[in-house]
């Protein structure tokens, strides 16, 4: 049932961000305000797919529905509540669920923000970029990293849970989805550059529009660090507040 769900929730996003992608290249190319606004309203259908999927894979780890390949392989009946809603995130396709949530939350966000430019070239040259990113990880989820795919045999009835170093913290219920608020963020400011080289409004115009957005992306991001950096202070062998290890250097 949570495998059937989830999966119907993927394929909704895909479908979304495809079918949004082309109506508005092709009511951009054609310069059809009907298309351009229908295209937009494709974002909702990405957003409902991606929540869709989130809490078919939240409400699989709450009941301990071990026929999932995911929460046999990263959770247990006896994690305490909090980190079973944060094993979401606590291995790679639970982490690109999440990602592709947060997306389609910006790509509402930002069709909610400029519904009023609904004609725009540089909007919807904007919004069709992140109609392809997140048509992207859509497609991650249904081919190399499905986080609904089943477990091959007897079903098990537990399994080992996260990395031990993943639970005996709080701050794994709020780092992650801080860190990824700030990397998927910068979608915004990305598509508008993108929009700015293909309508050739390469002036401050864009600038000015993606301002806020980036600020807010690099908002999450600084808290993100600065949460990891405590994190990691108060883990043994972690190497105090900056390591220099890959993942904190990414992310800085």
């Amino acid at each position: 049932m949570n495998a059937a769900l989830g999966t119907a929730g993927v394929v909704l996003g895909l479908a979304g961000s495809l079918l949004g992608a082309v109506t508005l290249a092709v009511g951009l190319r054609g310069r059809r305000a009907p298309l351009l606004r229908l295209g937009r309203s494709y974002a909702f259908l990405v957003l409902g797919g991606a929540v869709l999927a989130t809490g078919a894979m939240e409400w699989a780890l709450v009941t301990h529905d071990f026929s999932l390949a995911y929460v046999a392989d990263n959770s247990s009946r006896s994690t305490p509540l909090v980190y079973t809603i944060a094993t979401l995130w606590a291995a790679l396709e639970g982490s690109i669920i999440l990602w592709s949530l947060v997306l389609a939350g910006y790509l509402v966000a930002v069709v909610h923000r400029f519904r009023d430019r609904l004609t725009d070239p540089l909007v919807g040259w904007a919004t069709l970029t992140m109609l392809v990113v997140a048509a992207f990880f859509f497609a991650l989820m249904l081919g190399p990293a499905n986080p609904f795919e089943t477990v091959v045999g007897p079903v098990p009835t537990d399994g080992p849970g996260p990395n031990p170093l993943l639970q005996d913290h709080p701050l794994m219920a709020i780092h992650p989805p801080m860190l990824y608020l700030g990397y998927v963020g910068f979608t915004v400011p990305f598509a508008f550059a993108v929009a700015a080289l293909v309508t050739g409004r390469v002036g401050e115009g864009w600038l000015s529009v993606t301002r806020r957005w980036t600020l807010l992306a690099w908002g999450f991001l600084t808290t993100g660090i600065v949460l990891g950096a405590w994190w990691s202070y108060e883990v043994l062998g972690w190497g105090g507040y900056w390591a220099w290890d890959p993942v904190e250097n990414a992310s800085f």
